[in-house]
């Protein structure tokens, strides 16, 4: 009788216990074995979708590990150091950039190139001050180069010229961005704020910023950053100075 009770309250557990294991979602942690293996390609990867997320602040080789499910130190066997990762994920992110076409319309492929970098440092916010503030000599990054005095110099800009002419661009693009990136005030937010900063400009002593602010206010004129123009300015300098020659 013993038996036959504790067989039954057996036979009751299991099937409690396999109820439970069907309502409960399993978790499947993949072999490391199984894993795909680490490699610069992959860490990069992860490296560039971390600081899209968190930002670069937030990027630590610890952190890059818990994501990538290894241990810290595994990293250094195929990054030497942070910086030497820095220097790759710009690499990678220039790499992302349309290269200026060469042989045809120089102001269409340098115009391209604008945008697309443009689009590229948008997506990746932390990019353009990482950019900025290092010396790149990936292989994507002197492409990029090559492409950029090839397309300027065979438009008949002078070798001085074409250096100029190529840091004035990259000046504008990074400018732009940082710029449209830490702006403290939202585009759909300008004719309120306009609005609420117009009594603070006297039209007496601040004729024109009290009239600027005023169409701003009223929508009139919308008062947003706009790329293009600025774009179409320098170029349109350039081809003025290219017909010189």
């Amino acid at each position: 009788m013993y038996v036959t009770t504790y067989a039954v309250s057996m036979a009751r557990s299991s099937h409690k216990a396999a109820c439970l294991a069907l309502s409960v979602p399993l978790v499947y942690r993949m072999p490391a074995s199984r894993r795909p293996p680490l490699s610069p390609e992959r860490i990069l990867r992860a490296a560039i979708k971390l600081a899209d997320r968190q930002g670069l602040e937030a990027l630590s080789m610890r952190k890059l590990a818990t994501t990538l499910k290894v241990e810290a130190m595994s990293l250094y066997n195929h990054v030497a150091s942070k910086d030497e990762l820095l220097d790759g994920m710009v690499d990678q992110i220039i790499g992302e950039i349309t290269l200026p076409g060469r042989g045809g319309d120089w102001k269409s492929a340098m115009r391209a190139r604008a945008v697309s970098a443009l689009a590229v440092m948008t997506a990746h916010p932390w990019a353009p001050m990482l950019v900025v503030s290092r010396i790149n000599v990936g292989p994507n990054m002197l492409r990029y180069i090559e492409a950029t005095l090839g397309t300027l110099r065979e438009a008949g800009l002078s070798w001085e010229e074409t250096d100029r002419a190529w840091n004035t661009m990259d000046n504008y693009i990074y400018g732009f961005t940082l710029q449209q990136q830490n702006f403290p005030v939202n585009p759909d937010d300008y004719a309120s704020a306009a609005a609420s900063y117009l009594p603070m400009l006297s039209a007496d002593r601040y004729p024109y910023m009290h009239e600027m602010t005023a169409r701003v206010a009223d929508g009139s004129h919308d008062g947003t950053l706009d790329f293009g123009f600025g774009l179409e300015v320098i170029l349109d300098g350039l081809e003025r100075l290219r017909k010189q020659h």
